[in-house]
């Protein structure tokens, strides 16, 4: 875990968004000569309701866990979007080392599944797992019947191109299913 686990219990609540690296603040754990190599970007500093996820969303997902005659109360679902989001934020801080140690710069579904597993989370790494091998399972799939649909297409409209060009006055008969087939 390189310390991130400390790191993270040291940094106060302001959190930092930078493109190609993160602004460390001055009591961190990382030594002062390694932070003046880093490269100096604009930071722009996040609100609360950009870190987390959107309260609704945290709501929904709580709901259609409890019984249908449950309450959650405010306090319990603002707990909740905070608890997820630093969990996401924890497990995708691991899953960005594991990519920058390999020199890669994009996170991937595998890095997530090592992560959890690396963090103590096995349970949830085998059954993200398995929703994962589904899920890009079904987007095979769709990606197949988008390109059967898309051939399918293509086929229609090079047999009423052929078809229609050999009528020698060349109006593809359209005059004659429209309109009757003639002058009055």
């Amino acid at each position: 875990m390189n310390g991130n686990k400390e790191l993270g219990d040291r940094l106060d609540t302001n959190t930092y968004l930078n493109v190609d690296s993160i602004k460390i603040p001055e009591e961190s754990l990382i030594p002062d000569d390694i932070i003046d190599t880093m490269p100096n970007h604009p930071v722009i500093e996040l609100r609360e309701q950009d870190r987390w996820l959107p309260i609704n969303n945290v709501a929904r997902l709580m709901k259609n866990t409890l019984p249908s005659s449950a309450k959650v109360s405010k306090e319990a679902k603002e707990c909740m979007q905070e608890c997820v989001s630093e969990f996401i934020s924890f497990v995708t801080s691991e899953a960005s080392d594991r990519c920058a140690a390999d020199k890669r710069k994009t996170i991937n579904g595998e890095d997530i599944l090592i992560s959890l597993h690396a963090l103590g989370f096995e349970n949830y790494a085998e059954v993200l797992k398995i929703y994962l091998a589904k899920y890009r399972q079904y987007q095979a799939t769709r990606n197949q019947q988008l390109c059967e649909d898309e051939t399918k297409e293509e086929n229609m409209k090079v047999s009423n191109n052929s078809s229609g060009s050999s009528n020698s006055n060349g109006d593809n008969g359209s005059a004659e299913a429209v309109g009757g087939g003639g002058a009055s």
